[in-house]
């Protein structure tokens, strides 16, 4: 008496499943992936123009500028380090810093 191979519809919709699961799976790995891929490629990056950022020290604070727009960008936390620069200071740091940092 010959055994019957095929399958039922019982393991049919198990392997389905399983199958719908495991790719479900492998999406999310492959979508964690390339997010942390685009967040890699915007990092240190001007958000203007897209070149590269270097970061300077300047009046005890921390800025980032662009090699070829000459942008000036603060990170968070930096803007308010200036609050604690005394109100006369305030202006010769400004004027320093795009005098320091604007023009080559």
């Amino acid at each position: 008496m010959p055994i019957d191979q095929t399958p039922s519809r019982n393991e049919d919709e198990y392997f389905l499943k399983l199958d719908a699961e495991l790719i479900k799976e492998m999406r999310a790995r492959l979508d964690a992936d390339r997010a942390r891929v685009e967040r890699k490629s915007h990092y240190m990056r001007c958000p203007k123009c897209g070149g590269t950022l270097g970061e300077r020290d300047f009046e005890h604070v921390k800025v980032d500028v662009c090699a070829e727009c000459r942008g000036i960008w603060f990170d968070a936390g930096e803007i308010e380090m200036l609050g604690h620069v005394k109100n006369h200071h305030a202006a010769n740091f400004f004027s320093n810093l795009f005098r320091g940092f604007g023009a080559k």
